[in-house]
């Protein structure tokens, strides 16, 4: 087949695009269908094939729900956005409150009393009875000074008042005889002399006495004994060493004393009473030391009180954009200790008071919240308001008072104790040599 026929064979005419026409259209074209079977336009018509809605139903559909969806998708990430905004604020104005006005500090040591011995004689140490970071009681014995000197003064001294005494026994005694006597056998003059000499040696008696009693307390104290309980720290004394008389030598701290200062700063003070509950946290234990709040300190050292050239003072330049609250010390008296936590003087701690302590609220938890949340926010915005009767202008309280036992000398003795039969009476007749 060549030629024309295989042309014409081979020529097919472009195929024209056609659309099937919708149900509407249909409707619209056809009024006889219309007319005869109307069709209920609130159902979306179906596939004759699958009995689903047709595609243009289903798009519309699906671009309903998407508009849903996305309207609720951007009013949640509204929400969401506010939600955040309200939750930093309110821990922008939490975490100022804490920081801020909130009674607390890091700036907390653990405070404590050291007794420094220093013994009352001199001498050299013969012996050391504690070792470094021992506990003693009060009353123990630390260290021995060689007492053979103190010994040997104390027979002198009593040596001397044995013969003071016979002194004063035979001057007394010789004094009375003169003053029963007549004016035949002794004169106004003499009767003088022999009272005022009487007199001399019983002061002299006296006076040694004393001196005794000095050698005595002198010979008891190369003992030299704790004055506290406490633990024995920095021992660098060793047998041999010689003590000086007041040279403090060993230092004890004292356990019954340790207290805890807490530095806080100025702009806190006005959230401080005295009696508040505290509770201290030691660095490396996580259980906390519980106390109350003993005192405030009512001075701080000043820098511009310093005298400068000319004796004029010293003023430090101050930028109005930078001003440091100053540090006032608060003393906490400890009031438990939890078990294995060992109290050690110079330890930091972070110390927080409880404010309910003293002003305690009955009120439902709800209550209180919102009363603890508005008074949060008005401090924010205003300073913290003093809370009254806190801090006394004026505190009439006093320290009770500490003493420590100190020797008394015994009582005196009599000169006929020391020189029995020496001295008898003066209406007594004279002992006879014969045997």
């Amino acid at each position: 087949m060549d030629g024309p026929e295989m042309r014409m064979a081979c020529h097919v005419e472009p195929s024209v695009p056609t659309s099937t026409p919708t149900s509407d259209a249909i409707l619209e074209t056809s009024p006889q269908l219309s007319a005869v079977e109307p069709v209920d336009r609130a159902q979306p018509p179906l596939d004759e094939t699958t009995g689903r809605p047709g595609p243009l139903v289903t798009r519309r559909a699906s671009g309903k729900r998407w508009l849903v969806i996305r309207w609720i998708s951007a009013g949640l990430k509204r929400l969401a956005t506010l939600t955040i905004a309200l939750v930093a604020i309110a821990v922008g104005l939490v975490t100022w409150n804490y920081y801020v006005t909130a009674p607390w500090t890091r700036d907390g040591r653990v405070r404590v009393q050291v007794a420094s011995v220093a013994s009352q004689v001199s001498g050299q140490i013969v012996e050391v009875r504690v070792g470094d970071n021992q506990y003693v009681h009060k009353g123990d014995v630390l260290y021995v000074i060689d007492p053979f000197d103190f010994q040997v003064a104390l027979r002198a001294d009593w040596a001397q008042l044995q013969q003071r005494a016979a002194d004063e026994q035979v001057k007394q005694i010789q004094s009375e005889r003169r003053q029963h006597l007549s004016d035949l056998a002794t004169t106004t003059e003499q009767q003088q002399v022999f009272a005022g000499a009487a007199i001399q040696a019983k002061a002299a008696f006296d006076a040694m006495q004393q001196e005794v009693a000095q050698a005595e307390i002198n010979l008891r104290r190369t003992q030299v004994r704790s004055p506290v309980n406490g633990y024995v720290t920095n021992l660098l004394m060793r047998v041999g060493d010689f003590a000086h008389q007041g040279g403090a030598n060993i230092s004890i701290i004292d356990t019954d004393s340790y207290w805890i200062d807490g530095y806080f700063e100025e702009t806190k003070l006005a959230r401080v009473c005295l009696g508040d509950r505290v509770e201290a946290k030691l660095m490396g234990y996580a259980e906390p030391i519980l106390g109350h709040v003993a005192s405030v300190t009512r001075g701080i050292g000043v820098t511009d009180a310093a005298a400068g050239t000319q004796g004029l003072p010293n003023v430090n330049p101050v930028f109005t954009w930078v001003r440091l609250a100053q540090r006032v010390p608060i003393r906490i008296a400890i009031d438990r200790v939890p078990p294995g936590i060992p109290l050690v003087s110079g330890l930091s701690a972070t110390v927080t008071i409880q404010e309910d302590a003293v002003d305690a609220d009955t009120r439902p938890w709800l209550e209180r919240a919102a009363a603890a949340v508005k008074t949060r926010l008005s401090d924010v915005v205003n300073s913290p308001p003093a809370r009254p009767g806190c801090i006394p202008a004026t505190t009439t309280e006093r320290a009770i008072p500490v003493s420590l036992p100190v020797d008394q000398a015994q009582a005196g003795i009599a000169p006929e104790q020391l020189n029995p039969g020496l001295a008898p009476s003066m209406n007594a007749s004279p002992r006879s040599n014969r045997n």
